[in-house]
């Protein structure tokens, strides 16, 4: 039967939710913090998962369109029922929570949280956990945790960890969920060790590590890491260059097949911007800072602005010009495909690049073939289509969404800005959505149009963009079985 696989998807989707919901209930009645928000999530998550769940219908071969609606409609319904404790136990408003809470499970790091003082730690755990599984994605923890959609087909883990092509990392699915899941823990845990052996308490430790290995960004302070000494920041520096690395890579590593790490050409192009641009900044803020203060503020907002992650050891909106168009450009770049990164990615960047060499050499030879390579791999013809197609896509939502927020009061840089950062999943952007600014000030619905290009970033714009095409909804006509057919 038809259309049953997308209620399954989101019921067992919410259903995580409230289990998640209810251990925070837990903590937060173990430490004294309000319950009600969490309480209430877990009631509603219930009531409207359960029964999906029940209607529902695990498929093996859901129909493509079918696994497009269901991971578009389970992001958007695990970020509305996910904003109800911020509404309840946080106080904000229901644009600012959905806002925030979009901000948190796509790991993107712009907030709308105007006031931190009063906010009570368990809610920041959870934006800090919220971040943490959108960075993995929570459609791959759920494959890896419920045996059940493990054989839900090749669809959803395309949707979530895309690249240029579909690549395998195991022969199944399941073991590539479990291979991603046990790199992203083991990540997770040397990074708390760090932070802690840095100096930062467990509960800073705990709530920055589950942002920095998900490229997030949220922190328990208004000024972000700005409040830190210089060894938390390098800490940082390391593990968020980790978690712009290809999940792909680090499987390769670990079955011992080394020659593929470190001859990727997307890791080679990776380190070589953030040397680069590095510099660069470095040259720029020498101004301002100490030799070696300058190097350490550079690395590590080059890092944080590439990687999507959106941390700020510094107010870089008060940097120079020129190094203010350094992080800007970075926002268009993104980290490499399959990191716990977002962006457009570099190997995309790589293929345009070449793509565009060739068509500026076919100028002069016409008839030449020039086939573009990524490293040995030759990349076909329909999948440079489709990238050139979600670039420009990319930059016309970025135009279309600039041209809203400025219609509705925003001045030029901060509508420009906040619409790369959020589609970009970075985070902060430049002058009044600076890294120690919010976007609570903006228009309602900015906030909400912000909100839903956060989703569709995470997402790679066309999976839930697709959605809104009108013929995407026209259902194939079924000929008769048995009955021949004749075109006059």
């Amino acid at each position: 039967m038809r259309g049953r696989f997308t209620p399954f998807v989101v019921g067992v989707g919410l259903l995580g939710l409230a289990l998640l919901n209810l251990v925070f209930a837990l903590y937060a009645l173990l430490i004294g913090d309000p319950t009600l928000g969490f309480v209430w999530t877990v009631a509603f998550a219930l009531l409207v998962g359960a029964p999906l769940t029940v209607i529902g219908r695990q498929d093996a071969r859901p129909a493509r369109r079918e696994a497009l609606i269901g991971v578009s409609l389970l992001w958007l319904s695990l970020t509305f029922v996910g904003a109800v404790p911020y509404v309840v136990n946080g106080g904000m408003g229901w644009i600012d929570a959905f806002f925030e809470s979009s901000s948190g499970f796509t790991a993107t790091g712009a907030t709308a949280l105007n006031v931190f003082e009063g906010f009570a730690p368990s809610m920041f755990m959870y934006r800090a956990v919220s971040q943490w599984l959108g960075g993995v994605g929570i459609i791959l923890l759920f494959i890896a945790v419920l045996p059940q959609l493990a054989i839900a087909g090749r669809q959803l883990f395309f949707a979530e960890l895309p690249g240029p092509t579909e690549e395998k990392l195991t022969p199944r699915l399941s073991q590539t969920a479990s291979a991603v899941l046990f790199i992203y823990l083991s990540l997770t845990l040397l990074c708390t060790l760090a932070y802690r052996g840095a100096g930062m308490g467990w509960f800073d430790a705990l709530a920055h590590t589950f942002t920095t290995v998900s490229a997030a960004g949220f922190s328990p302070y208004a000024n972000s890491f700005e409040g830190f000494d210089a060894p938390v920041e390098w800490v940082a520096i390391v593990f968020m260059f980790f978690a712009g690395i290809s999940f792909a890579l680090y499987q390769r590593l670990l079955q011992g097949r080394t020659w593929f790490f470190w001859h990727d050409v997307e890791l080679r192009a990776y380190v070589a911007i953030i040397a680069a641009v590095s510099a660069l900044v470095t040259l720029g803020l020498l101004e301002l800072y100490e030799p070696l203060e300058a190097v350490r503020y550079a690395t590590f907002q080059v890092l944080s602005i590439l990687t999507t992650t959106g941390y700020a050891s510094a107010d870089f909106a008060a940097w120079p010009e020129r190094t203010q168009a350094l992080l800007v450009m970075l926002m268009f770049v993104g980290g490499s495909a399959g990191s716990a990164a977002g962006g457009v990615k570099i190997v995309r960047w790589l293929m345009v690049g070449q793509s565009t060499v060739r068509e500026i050499r076919r100028t002069l030879h016409p008839r030449v073939v020039m086939p573009i390579y990524l490293g040995r791999v030759t990349i076909p013809e329909e999948v440079m289509r489709a990238v050139s197609a979600f670039v420009a896509l990319f930059f016309g939502t970025v135009g279309f969404s600039t041209l809203v927020l400025a219609w509705l009061g925003a001045d030029l840089v901060t509508a420009f800005t906040a619409s790369v950062a959020c589609l970009g999943n970075v985070g902060p952007g430049l002058a009044g959505v600076g890294p120690m600014s919010d976007f609570s000030h903006l228009h309602p619905v900015s906030r909400v149009l912000l909100s839903l290009m956060m989703i569709a970033g995470r997402l790679e714009l066309l999976t839930m963009l697709v959605i809104f095409d009108r013929r995407f909804w026209i259902l194939p006509r079924r000929r008769p079985r048995g009955r021949a057919t004749h075109s006059w």
